[in-house]
């Protein structure tokens, strides 16, 4: 597909004036590449009680591994299970094994290696993506991760989702942001994807860019831009039903996402802009289940307000 219109995003060959994920798998590997989830059975410090207990309030039952196979399977029984479902839609692609679910560091080093290894011997893998927690990076872990990195495409995905610790508290993440701060340094030469929640409660659309420029200027691999969805049976959606929070509209998410996009670095990419939520436990918001009207209405925001990825550090840079 190529550039539509006068698109002036560098990265791109589409009409999308951020650099997704899509476009850097494409030209870094010649062709389609989608991430296969999978469930190796792990959990975390909030939920186990070494930090807290019942997790993240927004985190559904399965650690936002909704859509992972089931956890008691084999990996390679969930990974060829997905692989044929995914391939129907596109062929002869290749694939990022993407342990999503729970915190993916956050086991004896022994184990992690068996899983890892596992993962770098699946049929058309090209790379890893680990999902997990910045408090969750001993030194055995990282040289692992390092260990990994030389015979792969690695990214470690850091669930940061605020910068703001009154709204870490609020959502009992059980860590600061200077503890996100460490484990990303300890991480230095890996690739990381930034993860950011757009609606969290308590938070304006000031903090969500707050956020979105601290972020940036830290200069990541990649950002995950997700909405706050509230999931049934979670303690946020307790919370949505009680009144003390109300979700974004799909007006005010799409300002705010175009709005962040200005102030992270055009070479960042942007590996999501919102996302799913099972439908069959969405509670709100309700038109976050047309992912695609929601990608529209950014890239027509974008257009029409003649910005793009990064435009905000390019008019910086000029003084």
């Amino acid at each position: 597909m190529r550039k539509k219109g006068d698109n002036p995003f560098i990265y791109s060959d589409t009409n999308k004036r951020y650099h997704t994920y899509d476009y850097f798998l494409r030209q870094k590997f010649g062709k389609k590449v989608f991430k296969v989830p999978l469930d190796c059975g792990f959990t975390c410090p909030n939920i186990d009680g070494t930090k807290g207990v019942g997790g993240c309030t927004y985190c559904s039952a399965r650690g936002s591994g909704d859509f992972a196979a089931s956890a008691s399977l084999p990996i390679r029984q969930q990974y060829d299970e997905l692989r044929a479902s995914l391939s129907k839609k596109w062929e002869d692609a290749f694939c990022i094994p993407y342990f999503q679910a729970h915190t993916n560091t956050y086991a004896p080093t022994k184990q992690l290696r068996e899983k890892y290894y596992e993962a770098l011997a699946l049929p058309q893998a090209v790379g890893i993506s680990i999902s997990t927690r910045a408090d969750c990076l001993s030194k055995a872990t990282v040289e692992l991760l390092h260990e990994i990195n030389e015979k792969t495409f690695l990214t470690v995905e850091l669930g940061l989702q605020s910068i703001h610790d009154v709204t870490a508290k609020r959502i009992n993440r059980c860590h600061t942001y200077e503890d996100f701060l460490n484990g990303y340094r300890s991480l230095n030469g890996l690739n990381v994807c930034v993860h950011i929640i757009n609606g969290l409660p308590g938070e304006d659309r000031g903090m969500m860019l707050e956020t979105a420029k601290a972020v940036g200027s830290l200069s990541p691999h990649a950002v995950k831009i997700h909405l706050l969805h509230i999931i049934a049976q979670t303690a946020m959606a307790k919370q949505y039903a009680a009144g003390e929070f109300e979700a974004m509209t799909l007006d005010n998410y799409v300002d705010t996402v175009c709005a962040q996009l200005e102030y992270l670095p055009a070479k960042t990419v942007i590996a999501r802009v919102t996302g799913d939520g099972a439908p069959d436990s969405l509670v709100a918001p309700l038109w976050s289940r047309k992912k695609f009207v929601v990608m529209n209405e950014i890239d027509k925001r974008l257009a029409a307000l003649n910005s793009y990825q990064g435009k905000k550090l390019e008019e910086t840079s000029c003084y």
